[in-house]
């Protein structure tokens, strides 16, 4: 095999991995990569870590600006209001179709509970995480490998969204019991009115990450 085969056969799951640290909190709205740093991080070559960059990049959640460095992109308004769409139609789809013994329902059930125990630390990184988790396990429901890894993505844009607020705690203290109470209405068989409650409370998310992206200067947007 080549050094480019092995760059290529490489560089998806390095793309996984800084995906994964997206989806984590891990890297913020337009903060600088270094080369350097993540090469060390993940044990690759540079040149194995650049082919990760281009691929993230064509996802539109990296950017490369020339002679300055690769930075974690910044969601304009147009990406956020897209994303909170394909959420309802995914998401509410799911719960209104679910059935309350699927196994996602253990992963919700255990996000809601780390949730709790994050916000008595006041640990609101996590709770975000966990939050994160209680919506990729009603994605899960659906049963549907494509939409499962359709909605990585997603969730790598939906985080860096959530990172546009000043404080973490306004947007995830709120859908902590939210989310209890969407669990609450599932494990009772009324998936209809999960799936109803979910949309106004992505409705609602929506109104917030957008009124923190409406706050910041126009020069920092992307």
């Amino acid at each position: 095999m080549t050094e480019q085969d092995t760059i290529s056969a490489l560089a998806p799951r390095l793309a996984e991995a800084i995906r994964n640290k997206l989806i984590a909190g891990e890297l913020k709205p337009g903060q600088r990569l270094s080369e350097v740093k993540l090469s060390s991080d993940l044990q690759v070559s540079r040149n194995s870590l650049r082919e990760a960059f281009r691929l993230l990049t064509k996802e539109g959640l990296l950017r490369h600006e020339p002679n300055r460095g690769v930075f974690v992109e910044i969601p304009s308004m147009a990406s956020i209001i897209d994303i909170y769409r394909v959420r309802r139609l995914i998401e509410c789809r799911a719960l209104a179709q679910a059935y309350p013994k699927h196994p996602a329902v253990a992963r919700m059930r255990a996000a809601v509970e780390e949730a709790r125990a994050a916000s008595l630390r006041s640990d609101w990184g996590t709770v975000g995480s966990a939050n994160m988790v209680f919506h990729a396990a009603i994605v899960d429901l659906a049963d549907s490998e494509r939409l499962n890894a359709f909605y990585l993505q997603i969730a790598a844009e939906l985080r860096l969204s959530f990172g546009l607020l000043d404080s973490p705690e306004l947007l995830h203290e709120p859908y902590i019991e939210l989310n209890a109470s969407i669990l609450e209405k599932l494990n009772a068989g009324a998936t209809q009115d999960a799936a109803a409650a979910l949309e106004s409370y992505l409705l609602q998310s929506e109104r917030t990450v957008l009124a923190a992206f409406s706050r910041i200067p126009e020069k920092g947007r992307s």
